[in-house]
Order: structure tokens, then sequence, then C-alpha cells
């Protein structure tokens, strides 16, 4: 008889799904990964087809999927909402995307009537749409029925992981984990329970929710008519806290960076939130064995996006990974500016209305300048968030764990370690937010008896050191701020 010794991880990102299997020690064996289609309805908005995601992540596992799996973990980006219909699982609006922006006047009303304080104090976070709680208001005012139905009981409403969870149980299974509930701004992260008073700011029923659970335990199992047997779904975690595990970050003051659609940075503070003066969020990191971690998070929403619109929008490279050598081929002191607020700015300065800026650009100008002030103006994001949380107390980092698809590219490592005057250690997997998906699955299926064996098992790849004079990162960073106040202007 074959051992299942095996973990299938469903990453469930912004514009792709994906589904890898680890061995027992996290080596990823099989990967099988779609695309799928992002919707614009209108400008600021941006929405995804659950049926196309469902879809998509079924095809995914069964690609991967072997005797050998013991079980499957879960991870998603965060903030993406949707409601469905609990007898039939059929969603009634396609999911709004936490990259959108249509709540921002409900938002800004709320931060005029003094609420914002309030918020911070219970859920981590600041007054923005890009958390849940205003995109689910949005649904139920504005899908026909909707709030009818809600009333009546006859709705789900969740994250896409708890989407997930409910179709791969056939519905069994309404349930989510402490680190996506604390993204909707309706979940107190110190009582670790859905706020009354939240509910009620945003006339959201509580029977709506799914039930609030830790990341490392047996959520339910799959459907046997599915994949031909029940697997247990015993792990899940938000996209950014599954990094933070695949980076076996434990110990307060380890940081991690992910650069994917958008930059996430998450510094593990403890066993308490810490509430940050400087425009910060305080969020779960982790709930294992009863075990509560905390971390300090910026945010910045477009980096892996803006190498994207390189290729897709304006056609100046036909592959992510030719950007390296292009802003490599470009001094120094190049004097062109980008600042991708494509979506508005994320942490420290929350302003939705912010808008992408170019500046500095001359008759000698070029794609490959713009395509090197794309890599910087991601790498200036980053400075903002760590010198804010240093601003909260925060201490330099040991080092910068970085994962996502801009790993990968060495010109943008080392210029992130030069500008952050931190050194910047890639891993040896690569995958390390499906990975913290597996991990928390095989905690709980006890491939892994604790945290500390799963540290054990983290390898770096590579080590950029920081060489960047002083002066040069001075007067890059003096730059930088001035073409983002410009662009705030």
């Amino acid at each position: 008889m074959r051992r299942m010794s095996q973990i299938v991880a469903i990453d469930q990102g912004t514009t792709s799904t994906r589904a890898i299997r680890f061995d027992r020690s996290g080596e990823p064996l099989a990967i099988e990964a779609r695309e799928f289609a992002q919707a614009y309805p209108r400008p600021g908005w941006v929405e995804h087809d659950p049926e196309e995601i469902w879809r998509d992540t079924l095809a995914v596992v069964k690609a991967v999927l072997t005797p050998e799996v013991a079980g499957i973990g879960i991870t998603n980006q965060r903030e993406t909402i949707l409601l469905w219909e609990r007898t039939t699982g059929r969603p009634l609006h396609d999911a709004i995307v936490w990259q959108d922006r249509r709540t921002a006047d409900r938002c800004d009303a709320l931060r005029r009537d003094g609420i914002e304080p309030m918020i911070q104090a219970r859920t981590g976070l600041l007054l923005d749409p890009y958390f849940s709680a205003s995109k689910l208001q949005w649904l139920l005012d504005n899908v026909a029925g909707a709030r009818a139905a809600a009333a009546r009981g006859e709705l789900a409403a969740g994250t896409i992981d708890s989407f997930l969870l409910w179709r791969l149980t056939g519905g069994r299974v309404h349930a989510t984990d402490v680190t996506n509930a604390g993204r909707t701004m309706l979940y107190d992260i110190v009582k670790g329970a859905w706020d009354d008073d939240l509910l009620r700011l945003f006339d959201i029923p509580a029977g709506l929710l799914p039930e609030v659970r830790e990341n490392a335990e047996l959520f339910g199992e799959t459907d046997p008519a599915l994949f031909g047997r029940a697997i247990p779904i015993a792990g899940m975690a938000g996209d950014q806290q599954a990094a933070l595990i695949g980076q076996a970050c434990f110990t307060p003051g380890m940081v991690k960076s992910t650069y994917g659609t958008g930059c996430f940075i998450l510094m593990h503070t403890g066993d308490a939130p810490v509430l940050s003066q400087n425009r910060l969020l305080a969020t779960p990191a982790y709930t294992i064995a009863g075990e509560r971690a905390f971390a300090l998070e910026g945010s910045s929403f477009v980096a892996g996006a803006a190498i994207k619109w390189l290729r897709d929008r304006l056609g100046l490279i036909t592959a992510a990974d030719e950007t390296a050598a292009v802003a490599g081929g470009v001094p120094d002191d190049h004097g062109v500016w980008l600042v991708p607020a494509f979506v508005g700015l994320g942490a420290p300065h929350w302003r939705p209305e912010a808008r992408g800026t170019i500046l500095g650009l001359t008759l000698d100008s070029s794609a490959a300048h713009l395509v090197r002030a794309t890599l910087e103006s991601i790498a200036f994001q980053t400075s903002d968030l760590t010198a804010a949380m240093r601003a909260d107390g925060a201490i330099r980092p040991a080092a910068l764990r970085i994962d996502g698809g801009m790993a990968a590219n060495d010109w943008f490592a080392q210029f992130l370690a030069d500008v952050l005057d931190v050194a910047v250690e890639r891993p040896a997997c690569r995958e390390t937010t499906a990975l913290g998906a597996a991990r928390l699955a095989g905690l709980t299926l006890g491939l892994w008896p604790d945290l500390a064996t799963v540290a054990q098992g983290w390898r770096a790849d590579a080590r950029f050191e920081p060489r960047m004079t002083a002066a040069r990162r001075d007067g890059l960073l003096a730059g930088w701020r001035d073409a983002l106040r410009r662009a705030l202007a």
C-alpha cells in the first residue's frame, strides 16, 4: 500500500488558479495552472467569474492529484467577496475583487463620520474599499432580490476560500479561517469574533457569514464525486499569510515581501496586534493549535501588475523575464519616474483616487527607461512600507525574504536590497504561498509535528547584499518622494 505523504495546495490568485503537489520535504512535484479573465465593467471596477474559478480549480487539482495525496490546503486572494445561494451554490453576481474601488464614496462618507478609529481598533484595518465589508454591502444593495433573500436565510457570503470550501465539500461546510476573516473589516481580531457593531454599520446579516476557524485544522472532506474519493481539506490561509508561513517567518521581527499582482510585506509582531500609527495594517498572521500570531502589513496594490501592463497594454516587452536585462542597460541617472497608482495607492498613503503618473520624459527617453522606472517604482513602494514599519517601532530586520513572480528577477532583487539597505533573501522553493497552504494541511495531518520542524525546512537560493552608497540611495529616494508628491497633487 502506498503511503499518503503528499499534499496538494490550491493557490487561487488574482489572475490564475493553480494546484501544486508537494512532497514531505516541501518540494513541489507537479504544478498545473490556468489563467482566467479579468472583468472591468466600469473604471475602477474589477470582477471575477466564480464559475470560471471553480472550473479551473477542479481542472488543476485533477491534473496533479495522485493516490499519495493525503490532503488539500487552500490559499486564496484575500478580500475578494461573493454571494451564493445555499440550496444550489449558484453565485448571484460576479465576485468583487480586492482591487475594486466602487465603494470609495461609501468609505469616504464613513470616514467623515469619524468611524475609522473604531474600525482600526477592532479590526486592525483602515477604512478603505480594498476590504470586503463595503463590497458585500454593495452586493446586498445592488443585486436584485439579494437583501430580501439574505433576510430569509437563503444566501451565504464569503471570500474565495469559503466559496471553494463550500463547493469542494458539496455544500456541507460554510467556513473560513482567521486570516481571511481578518481582512473583511467585519472581524474583531482581538476578541476573535465577527463584530456586531460593524455588521450593523454595513447592514450585513450575521447569518450570511461563515464560521471562523484556525488555519491548521480539518475543515472537511471533498465530495467523493469530485475526485473519486473523499480527501481531507486540512489547512487554509489568505495568500499573504500563507506566504509568511511558507517563508517560515515564525519569530517576531521576521519579514517577508511577496511580489505578485501587488506587493505585500508582512512582519511577524508576536502574540498581540500592533496598531499602526503610520497607516499600516494589523492583521492575524495565523492561529495554530490555539497559538495566535499577528503581523504588521503594508500593501501596495500594483507590483507584478505593472509588468503585465508593460507587456500586455504597451507591448514594450514580450515576457516578464526580459525586464532584468532591459533595466540593466539603462544608466542609474536616467531621470524617468513612474508612480504605478493604476488602481489608487495603498499603504501608507491610502489614496484610492490617485492614478498612474510618468514623469521626467524627454526626447531621449525610450521603452527601456520606462521598463527600468517600473521596476524601480516597486522597490520604492517597498521602501515606503518599511519606513512606516520603522516609524511604528519595528527594528531593522536581519533580512527581507522575498517571493512571488518578481523574486526571480536578479536585477530587481539587487536594486531592492540597495534601496532598503537590507539583505534580501530568495528561497529555494519559489512557490511559498502554495507551500504555506501545504504546510498547514501537513501540520493537521501529521506530516510535520510543529512549526519548528517546518522552519528547519526553509532554505535560501540566493542572498543579495546592499552595495549602493548612502548618498546615491538618499538621492533616489528624494526623487521618488518628489514624483509621489506630484502624482498625489
